[in-house]
């Protein structure tokens, strides 16, 4: 059974975690499967916008903890490819310039609550439980901190890693982790829905909507600014170039 299954729906691509029997933790091998998609939609001309999901009754439960229980010291260069190939995948969503909409439901923990907010939009369902139970087990909420800290507040981003209490729906939206919060059975046609309206706008545009975005996210003003005004350059020689209005 593969352990990702791929869909089209027109220029909406559909990446399905499908390990639902482990609530699609990530192993090695679901890991570099959807770093490979991921990329792979982002290359395709005929997609221009992409729903990540899980398979079964969860989002993503996150590390396969038996999977790191085989990593151990002896096996540095095993140890080393694995935290490079899971920071590979946290840093793609940034580097493509096609939307990426996360379609969450049931657990989104650890390195799956990572996912879900690394993609461009969330949505999640109201029973969702979104959070980063790391602590409890000893070991660290690592490179998924780096989205987390990114997206609330710094005493807020402590809490969900210190405490490791999850949070649902409800609360998911209110330090703003996601965009939309519907019931169960519709947070993949929520999804669905955005995907598709971002993907009839002109795909230039939102290559370079998203790029601009994450270059100016973490810029002081000024170089932010600049980052704007780039785009704005560009974009409307590109229009004139199609004989829009400048």
């Amino acid at each position: 059974m593969s352990p990702l299954l791929i869909e089209d729906q027109g220029t909406v691509r559909v990446l399905t975690m499908n390990r639902p029997e482990k609530h699609n933790a990530l192993n090695t091998a679901l890991t570099q499967g959807l770093l490979s998609a991921l990329r792979e939609a982002d290359g395709q001309p005929g997609i221009h916008a992409v729903v990540l999901t899980g398979a079964g009754k969860s989002f993503c439960a996150g590390a396969d903890i038996g999977e790191f229980s085989a990593l151990t010291p002896q096996d540095p260069q095993a140890v080393l490819a694995r935290a490079d190939l899971t920071t590979e995948l946290h840093l793609v969503f940034s580097q493509m310039s096609k939307p990426v909409i996360s379609a969450v439901r049931g657990n989104a923990l650890g390195g799956g609550a990572g996912l879900a907010i690394a993609c461009d939009l969330a949505v999640m369902s109201e029973t969702v439980r979104f959070g980063y139970p790391e602590l409890k087990h000893g070991i660290v909420a690592a490179v998924v901190m780096a989205n987390l800290v990114r997206q609330v507040g710094r005493k807020q981003a402590f809490e969900l890693v210190a405490l490791a209490e999850p949070l649902d729906g409800a609360g998911a939206r209110a330090l703003g982790l996601c965009n939309r919060v519907v019931p169960d059975d519709q947070v993949l046609e929520q999804a669905l829905e955005l995907a598709r309206t971002l993907a009839s706008w002109s795909p230039l545009a939102m290559a370079a909507t998203k790029r601009s975005f994450h270059r100016a996210a973490d810029l002081a003003l000024g170089p932010a600014l600049q980052v704007g005004r780039d785009a704005n350059v560009m974009m409307r020689g590109f229009r004139q170039e199609k004989g829009g209005a400048a």
